[in-house]
């Protein structure tokens, strides 16, 4: 007798199984799409009913509202080379017509432009420099065009902090970016070519080439720093070379108002002298404050106490988080002003109040006349004429420009200097460090009188 084979119920749970197989993914896919529809609207209707991010964009809009007015374009003309055009930023100080921007963007300029937000040109002539501290002043014709930036004089920016960077990156003129501040006291090579006097701003807010000079306002749009330099992969000490890698460097608000009033005054920038000696890479991430070394006798910190074996924690209420910190608090103060310092001592804290100096001339110009020699390769001498070339390093600019040993610096761009520390502390200040060209007058071994041109490099 035949059998016979049935395949229905087969065909009815393969038949079942393709149904579940297409239907079961669809149908989930279905609902994932419901959910993500049901989240959307949600988010829409939070957006359209939650206006805090609004407000911020409002409150940020604001931002460049109060400041763009005060900022401004600055267009530098040099005398040859490749610095012949170049430009940076700048901030109005005063409805006196001052403008202060970078030492650096102006250094060897024989003709500056300051263009404005509403389009207004004006030629700029130049105030003073003050190099170890890169800044500079300008002044322009009054008018009132003039709206002086806010200040944020007294309150201490803090890390955490939000700020908001203006200038003309890549001549982007009245550009603006936003970051925060990400450390305080930093330490970076100036755009001047030398270290300076730093304590800087850092933050990560964009910077760029073209954004030197320009302001770092807080959240009310008051002026809290000056961009001077940004850190890249090829230069972590600070640039102006290079693209913004999310490290930028400005100069204090506190340095700049010890030093702008006395450039427009006209009178040499002093700085506060304290009189005493520590290490310079005293930094310790785990622990605060500088070790004094040495205490100059006689001078303010031996006057008022200050002890070898002291550690400075705190200067007129700001924390000391490293040697460039101290160094940084003292040089934006003035001869005169008193420094609160609180020092630990054994086991305990105790509070000195110390009336500065003033700053040693020679203890700056050897300052400037050790970064001669080591960015440039030139070692000067005195003389009864000038400055005598006492040493030519092989290899490195000054050799390259032509330098030798015995001749005599006459003056240096254009302005006669009767010294060493003059013609080391007017090399440096042309920006010779930073690659500007500098002209010299000097008399070589012959007797014969020249002018020459100095540079850092040809590259």
């Amino acid at each position: 007798m035949r059998r016979i084979v049935s395949f229905g119920p087969a065909f009815v749970v393969l038949a079942s199984s393709a149904v579940v197989l297409f239907a079961v993914p669809g149908a989930i896919h279905a609902i994932s799409s419901a959910q993500t529809r049901a989240r959307v609207t949600l988010a829409r209707e939070t957006l359209d009913t939650d206006d805090i991010l609004e407000r911020v964009n409002a409150a940020v809009r604001e931002v460049a509202a109060a400041v763009e007015p005060s900022v401004v374009h600055i267009q530098v003309a040099g005398a040859e080379g490749r610095f012949r055009s170049t430009s940076g930023s700048g901030w109005v100080y005063d409805e006196n017509g001052h403008v202060v921007t970078n030492a650096h963007v102006v250094a060897g300029a024989t003709s500056m432009q300051v263009q404005f937000f509403d389009g207004r040109v004006s030629r700029a002539t130049l105030v003073g420099t003050d190099a170890p501290s890169d800044i500079a002043v300008l002044r322009v014709e009054q008018g009132p065009h003039l709206i002086p930036i806010r200040r944020a004089t007294g309150d201490r920016v803090m890390k955490g902090e939000r700020v908001f960077a203006f200038g003309s990156p890549f001549g982007f003129k009245f550009s603006m970016s936003e970051g925060v501040v990400s450390a305080l006291g930093r330490s970076a090579r100036t755009a001047m070519g030398f270290a300076g006097l730093s304590n800087f701003i850092q933050t990560d807010a964009a910077v760029n080439p073209g954004n030197s000079g320009g302001p770092l306002v807080d959240v009310r749009g008051r002026l809290v720093g000056m961009n001077v330099a940004i850190a890249t992969a090829a230069e972590s000490r600070g640039s102006t070379e290079g693209q913004s890698a999310g490290i930028s460097f400005a100069i204090p608000l506190a340095m700049i108002e010890s030093r702008v009033p006395q450039l427009i005054a006209g009178g040499p920038v002093l700085s506060g002298f304290l009189g005493i000696s520590f290490p310079n890479d005293a930094y310790d991430a785990g622990v605060s404050g500088v070790p004094v070394t040495d205490v100059t006798p006689g001078g303010p910190a031996a006057r008022a106490g200050v002890q070898v074996g002291d550690v400075i924690v705190r200067i007129n209420g700001s924390p000391v988080v490293g040697s460039e910190s101290l160094r940084g608090e003292i040089s934006s103060l003035s001869p005169g002003q008193v420094a609160a310092l609180e020092v630990r001592r054994d086991d305990e804290v105790v509070e000195i109040k110390v009336t500065l100096g003033e700053f040693p001339r020679r203890a700056r110009a050897a300052e400037y006349q050790r970064e001669l020699a080591s960015g440039f390769g030139l070692v000067l001498r005195d003389v009864s004429e000038g400055a005598v070339v006492w040493e030519v390093a092989p290899g490195m600019g000054a050799q390259g420009a032509g330098l030798e040993r015995g001749m005599i610096v006459r003056s240096v761009a254009g302005k006669p200097v009767k010294d060493a520390d003059e013609a080391a502390t007017e090399l440096l200040s042309q920006g010779l460090l930073a690659g500007r060209p500098v002209r010299v007058q000097i008399v070589d071994a012959e007797g014969v009188q020249k002018t020459i041109t100095l540079r850092e490099s040809d590259e």
